[in-house]
């Protein structure tokens, strides 16, 4: 152990380092006109209260106005009250304002509080504030949380943005104490002669991270004592790699939406008319791995916390092309059409068999890319003789029309999914059949049912996606043009 002197001797030293890491990283940067007002989160402990010695040396050279703000979970009785009345005479003491919020006043005490809540209501004051005027909120996170996270991020399973830990800056809030272990916050309030409140809870492993930082850090430190500093040098390598993953994904987002701009199926529509985002699902496809990792990332993070199953699952989707990844009860990700699209509470819910619609004209050659995956190709073929004679031992039979009889039959027809009250005669059969009944008599199974691409004259189906075409269509020796339809079905909707 150093002795006191040489303590003293380090604080101007480790003052120096955090505002050069300040300006380094530009924190505390003016965001708006008039004085820049920083509000410190302390909690009473070690870090914080470092932290909050260390803004008040540095308001003045770093331009700002500082106050603090003690957050009490009331999870731990007297002790909670105890940390409460700590912090307040400390603040009074050095004359910096102090605003505290109580979880009992906010209504948000739980019958069983959890890691994640205490962190959503601390959050949550931290917003409160950040309306009300403060431009910064400075929480005390060091270089050994730093670690802490990083190992618990890789164990729980992260990418390469897990991976970059903690940053110096994100939206209002800065953590100017990112280049100090805690070891080290700890010497500075000792050199200053700055006591500090101790959470019993810290000493117990009932928390994962506890039990990080109770045996992993020590054991990683006995390997190399410089444990916490190159793991934190390895978050900052991961978050100048994933700032370039970011771009690139921003990028590749920007072209997959442009390329989704025109028609599209109707549950497509609906989401775009709600605001949804829109994606095409086709320039996704195309990218690098890592860099549609990243993108899926960036979809994620604004609605949930981006756990690494959630990333594989969008990833998923987008190589299948059907199919929905559920982020929240309220949201969700789906697939269909070579689209992909968010869902919120605010999407209108257009019912299944209503959901897509595409004019289809016999005469010109096209592939139709369908919803669910399905592709369907048109061609029109003039047959000799030969071919005439063979047209009873083709399996594609089902699939080949009259061209002359359709056309004049039907002038209106639609590629669609099915809707109440379509009828349909089975090829051969000469009867007249609710599309519901041959479905079920047909054994289609149920989840193919409100996606099976159908070829409609109003109420009248002329062919099914796997059945061919209606009864009294197929070509015969008169028949001087055939219309082909070509299936074809890449990926399937799950």
């Amino acid at each position: 152990m150093p002795d006191e002197n040489a303590k003293t001797a380090s604080a101007p030293k480790i003052r120096q380092r955090v505002e050069g890491f300040c300006r380094q990283n530009r924190l505390f940067s003016r965001q708006k006109e008039g004085s820049v007002r920083v509000c410190a989160a302390v909690s009473g402990g070690a870090d914080s209260m470092a932290l909050l010695l260390l803004l008040q040396e540095l308001a003045g050279p770093l331009g700002f106005v500082l106050t603090a703000c003690h957050v009490n979970h009331g999870l731990r009785g007297a002790a909670a009250r105890r940390d409460e009345e700590f912090v307040r005479a400390e603040c009074a003491r050095r004359k910096i304002p102090l605003r505290v919020f109580r979880a009992e006043e906010r209504g948000n005490l739980p019958a069983r509080p959890s890691e994640d809540w205490a962190r959503a209501l601390r959050y949550g004051c931290f917003e409160q504030l950040h309306e009300e005027g403060i431009d910064w909120v400075a929480t005390a996170h060091t270089v050994t949380d730093q670690a802490e996270t990083l190992l618990f991020r890789l164990a729980r399973g992260t990418g390469l943005h897990g991976a970059a830990g903690i940053r110096p800056v994100r939206q209002f809030y800065a953590r100017p104490l990112l280049c100090l272990t805690r070891a080290e916050t700890e010497g500075y309030c000792r050199a200053l002669g700055q006591s500090w409140v101790e959470d019993e809870t810290n000493h117990t492993d009932g928390y994962a991270r506890n039990r990080l930082r109770r045996h992993a850090l020590p054991a990683l430190r006995q390997a190399n004592e410089a444990a916490e500093q190159n793991l934190a040098r390895f978050c900052e390598r991961a978050a100048r790699a994933d700032e370039y993953f970011d771009r690139m994904a921003s990028q590749l987002l920007a072209q997959a939406a442009r390329q989704a701009e025109g028609p599209s199926p109707g549950r497509v529509r609906a989401a775009r008319a709600a605001g949804e985002p829109v994606f095409a699902l086709e320039a996704m496809r195309r990218a690098d791995p890592l860099i549609l990792e990243r993108a899926m990332h960036r979809l994620v993070s604004p609605v949930r916390d981006p756990e690494e199953k959630y990333i594989r699952l969008l990833c998923a989707l987008v190589q299948r092309g059907g199919g929905a990844v559920q982020l929240r009860e309220d949201l969700r990700y789906a697939a269909a059409g070579g689209f992909l699209w968010q869902e919120s509470e605010k999407t209108p819910v257009l019912p299944p068999c209503a959901e897509w619609e595409e004019p289809f004209f016999p005469q010109r050659e096209k592939l139709y890319c369908l919803p669910g995956g399905y592709k369907l190709e048109n061609r029109l073929v003039k047959p000799d003789f030969p071919e005439k004679i063979q047209l009873v031992h083709k399996k594609d039979l089902k699939n080949q029309a009259d061209y002359a009889r359709i056309t004049m039959l039907h002038s209106r027809l639609v590629l669609r999914a099915r809707r109440p009250g379509d009828w349909f005669c089975p090829p051969g059969r000469g009867v007249r059949k609710a599309l519901r009944k041959w479905m079920n008599e047909a054994a289609v199974p149920p989840r193919e049912r409100d996606v099976l691409p159908l070829l409609a004259d109003g109420s009248e189906i002329v062919w099914i996606y796997g059945a061919g075409f209606a009864d009294g269509l197929a070509p015969n020796e008169d028949t001087e043009q055939i219309l082909l339809l070509d299936e074809k079905r890449e990926d399937a909707e799950s």
